[in-house]
């Protein structure tokens, strides 16, 4: 289980339980660096879950914060599962470090609610689509390429492993996504064969936005991921859900109670548009008709 989720959990947990502890202390961000003597930029990233953490730098913090011996304790257990790997820190910079906290959050979802509005989302992609919209990227070489590629496709291993229960997958994509030609007929017709093949999975539930539609939530949100966490041993309340959105060079991580109840309210508004499952398999098995030669 350590590589499958890895330590981006843990490291989401105590870096939130610190920033509430320094917040409830009423120290700054400035006198916190200043007192025990870091960069303004190492104790952000600890509160952030950037990277793993020293139990000695727990235990600064929480002298400076007046936290009880007890829960130091408890947040220098947390700190050593930080320094867990899981499977994608073998790809090394294949993984941007923007990216390399979704994987880890997204191996220990529970469910993975996600609208795209331009492209077949990574999890949902070919090889061969996916090769298709790295081509133009002539910065890359040959060998980065085929890296990034693999853990795009090493992360859909996730819809269908034994242990951890696998997540589930609601995944909404606009109808102009099925039709935007990426790597020609063949690649997405395969590409939507692909689709109604994964759609098959007891886990994933595809819908489809038509244009038909008219505006929408999604269309003015743009394409993001929900995602939600199970509940774990001792603790009755689950690891808070947060929402992705990624942009060409970095991504944002929501997860403040109205930015997550804004995009549930999209959410909502999206289920209620898209067309039901069945539908949604109809016009693929049309799309392919039309694209297979």
């Amino acid at each position: 289980m350590p590589e499958e989720i890895g330590s981006t959990v843990p490291r989401r947990q105590l870096g939130r339980l610190l920033r509430q502890y320094r917040t409830e202390a009423h120290v700054t961000l400035d006198a916190a660096a200043e007192a025990l003597e870091y960069s303004r930029q190492k104790i952000w990233r600890i509160e952030s879950g950037m990277g793993a953490v020293r139990g000695l730098d727990v235990k600064a913090m929480c002298e400076l914060y007046s936290v009880a011996p007890e829960v130091t304790d408890a947040l220098r257990g947390l700190a050593s599962e930080t320094k867990s790997k899981g499977w994608w820190h073998a790809y090394g910079d294949a993984v941007p470090s923007w990216f390399e906290l979704y994987v880890g959050l997204e191996s220990a979802a529970s469910r993975l609610r996600g609208y795209d509005e331009s492209l077949i989302t990574g999890i949902l992609q070919t090889k061969e689509y996916a090769q298709a919209l790295f081509r133009p990227r002539t910065t890359l070489s040959d060998e980065e390429r085929e890296r990034m590629i693999e853990v795009r496709l090493q992360r859909q291993a996730l819809l269908t492993r034994r242990l951890p229960k696998p997540p589930r997958l609601e995944a909404i994509l606009s109808e102009a996504v099925l039709r935007r030609g990426v790597g020609g007929p063949q690649v997405m017709a395969a590409q939507l064969r692909h689709l109604l093949q994964v759609a098959e999975l007891p886990n994933v539930l595809l819908r489809v936005m038509p244009l038909a539609a008219g505006p929408h939530p999604g269309a003015v949100a743009g394409t993001f991921m929900v995602l939600d966490f199970p509940p774990e041993k001792g603790r009755a309340v689950p690891e808070p859900s947060i929402v992705y959105s990624e942009s060409l060079t970095g991504a944002l991580y929501l997860d403040k109670p109205d930015e997550l109840a804004a995009y549930e309210r999209v959410w909502n508004g999206l289920a209620t548009l898209a067309l039901d499952e069945g539908e949604s398999k109809r016009m693929i098995h049309r799309l392919v008709g039309e694209m297979a030669p």
